[in-house]
């Protein structure tokens, strides 16, 4: 007879991950980025197949705050917030590496860019030249963005 293996409980993880993720964005960020944070985990609880079900809580914690910084410019000095991707990898006891391939993998996953409106800071709205262009029935417009 096989024995079953229980899965863990998906509210348990999502709850570990988010007081990680926003103790980092409270001690090195903003409380913006932990509202994109909590947003994005959020959006990955709600897939079929919740990635971060496996794995690491931290590599997942690290992977999500560096998705985020990526498509935000969280690591270019001229942007505030600054921060590393060794500095978030040092913080959650991971590895570099590690964290930038499960970074690629959520960006592919949600089909996530420099330019996505939702997942951008406020800063990166107001600079975005393409926030206020729409493509309909295949022409290039101009849309009003909610204030």
């Amino acid at each position: 007879m096989k024995k079953k293996i229980d899965k863990p409980n998906i509210q348990t993880v999502k709850n570990e991950l988010l007081r990680l993720t926003q103790s980092f964005c409270r001690q090195y960020l903003d409380d913006e980025y932990g509202v994109l944070s909590q947003k994005l985990i959020d959006k990955l609880s709600r897939k079929r197949q919740v990635p971060y079900i496996s794995g690491r809580i931290e590599i997942w914690a690290a992977a999500i705050i560096h998705t985020i910084g990526t498509i935000n410019f969280l690591f270019d000095r001229s942007f505030e917030p600054y921060v590393t991707a060794a500095q978030i990898a040092e913080h959650f006891g991971t590895s570099t590496s590690t964290v930038g391939q499960k970074g690629k993998l959520l960006r592919d996953m949600l089909k996530l860019n420099y330019w996505n409106t939702e997942f951008s800071t406020k800063r990166m709205l107001e600079k975005n030249p393409f926030a206020d262009l729409a493509l309909v029935n295949g022409f290039l417009v101009t849309v009003q963005r909610k204030q």
